[in-house]
């Protein structure tokens, strides 16, 4: 399986088998599954969704926004349940605009599910955190 390094963004084969074993970049010994949701930009994304074989969710967010703010933390609870599962990113429309208009986010929270660069699910509004969970394992 390859997965993209979050600190450097090189690509790391990793076995199935072995990805609860907390896996190493080899270019910059990182470990290559999040904790959390990370924060990325563009290119950052563009990264993540082409090249890494576990699904990847993002959630298209901003600073101003109230549910956005609520669900942040419900987020990033989720991304830690689904480490080795998926990787989850967060994406700032206020510095991404041209990424958010890419991909038509006109409200916001906005969550996209990837698979190898294609959006395989979507979905707009803040969720709580069993229903976040509920929908991205049957998108999955």
């Amino acid at each position: 399986m390859i997965l993209v390094c979050p600190a450097c963004s090189g690509l790391n084969r990793v076995p199935a088998e072995k990805l609860q074993d907390h896996p190493k970049c080899g270019k910059c010994a990182t470990q290559v599954l999040p904790d959390g949701a990370l924060e990325v930009n563009s290119a950052q994304f563009q990264r993540f969704i082409q090249k890494s074989e576990l699904p990847v969710v993002v959630d298209f967010w901003a600073s101003w926004c109230g549910p956005c703010q609520m669900m942040a933390p419900v987020f990033t609870k989720v991304a830690k349940t689904l480490k080795g599962r998926a990787i989850l990113l967060k994406v700032n429309t206020e510095s991404e605009q041209q990424l958010a208009a890419q991909y038509g986010i006109r409200s916001i929270p906005a969550l996209k599910i990837f698979k190898q660069g294609t959006v395989v699910a979507d979905m707009a509004g803040a969720l709580p955190e069993s229903q976040l969970q509920a929908w991205i394992q049957q998108s999955l």
